[in-house]
């Protein structure tokens, strides 16, 4: 008898527990949109960057449009430095409705949307004009509306440049360069095997903690452009830049498809103006701040190296040739093709 009350004592705990977390979810739910205090739709966007970024500023402009263009009827208030979480952690925030917008990297999106490695894919992009045809194209738009499958509506691009290696002890001026040494790369199963491919030791650490991983040594190097180099203040450990250039790797806007669901037609395009106008804005931004950058890196004693592309090119052969997802390989012939 004690025990049959035990047992009923447990599962409607277990009830209660689960009556709870229903109503919990509800309630959070019931909070997304939320109107402020003022009245106003709240629509929280995160990042990782930090808020002197050129990238930080295309979403300032992009969060005033949004309230001048919705007569503050819409608010968008940011949350940079990764202070809700890392790329892939305020994507999953985003998929539950927890949060409204995120500004990520399309290699942070190949966890979610397998065919953004081909973003990732070295040497893709003949050029900057080129990039930038395929991204303004219908390509482009299919790109950005593969996440609403995982409930991730891409509205955007963002410019952030090319990637490049900087490292601690040694520069690198070609792919042999990386062997031996540990390199960080983004979280992606293409960039891991990009550096693999050139003979480095691929090391996934969180953006957050790099600074700490370069000085103590638990990393020999990384990979970005000269915005990023700058503003994360690794050149303080890192002094040896190699522009060689290996991935045009677009940041992409995405907002949860549960909120934009939930959105008036208005609101929707008020955020989706918004967003292409915010592009515009920020690859101007981009061209004079990246430029500003990397003299700024020079003037703090970092030394610039500007490799021959063409053996980094062939060592990047192979990871062509292994490519087994026929959707990435169809793309990669129709963004090569582009323009031609």
């Amino acid at each position: 008898m004690i025990e049959r009350k035990a047992s009923l004592l447990t599962v409607g705990v277990l009830i209660g527990v689960v009556v709870s977390s229903v109503l919990f979810t509800f309630l959070l739910r019931q909070e997304r949109l939320r109107p402020g205090t003022d009245g106003a739709i709240v629509l929280r966007l995160a990042h990782v960057l930090d808020s002197g970024h050129p990238v930080h500023e295309g979403m300032v402009y992009f969060a005033r449009r949004v309230e001048e263009l919705s007569g503050g009827k819409v608010s968008v208030p940011i949350f940079p430095n990764g202070q809700l979480g890392s790329e892939p952690e305020t994507m999953e925030q985003a998929q539950n409705g927890a949060l409204a917008i995120v500004k990520t990297s399309a290699a942070a999106m190949e966890g979610f949307v397998p065919e953004m490695a081909t973003f990732s894919m070295p040497y893709l992009f003949r050029d900057e004009e080129h990039y930038w045809d395929v991204l303004m194209s219908g390509i482009g738009d299919e790109f950005l509306e593969m996440g609403s499958r995982v409930g991730l509506l891409g509205i955007c691009y963002y410019d952030s440049g090319s990637r490049s290696f900087y490292t601690v002890r040694r520069p690198v001026l070609k792919p042999e360069d990386l062997q031996g040494q540990k390199v960080r790369v983004l979280p992606s199963r293409t960039a891991m095997d990009m550096v693999s491919t050139f003979g480095g030791s691929p090391v996934p650490v969180p953006w957050g903690e790099l600074y700490t991983a370069l000085q103590q040594g638990m990393v020999d190097g990384a990979e970005n452009n000269p915005p990023s180099l700058l503003s994360s203040r690794h050149y303080e450990v890192a002094k040896h830049y190699s522009l060689n250039e290996h991935v045009r790797l677009p940041d992409i806007l995405v907002i949860s498809d549960l909120i934009w669901q939930r959105l008036s037609p208005e609101v929707q395009g008020w955020v989706m103006q918004a967003a292409r106008e915010s592009t515009d804005y920020q690859r101007e931004v981009w061209r004079r701040e990246s430029d500003a950058a990397l003299e700024a890196l020079k003037e703090a004693g970092v030394t610039v190296y500007r490799p021959d592309f063409g053996p980094f090119q062939e060592a990047a052969a192979p990871l062509y040739e292994n490519i087994r997802d026929q959707r990435v390989v169809e793309l990669i012939e129709r963004i090569r093709n582009h323009g031609r």
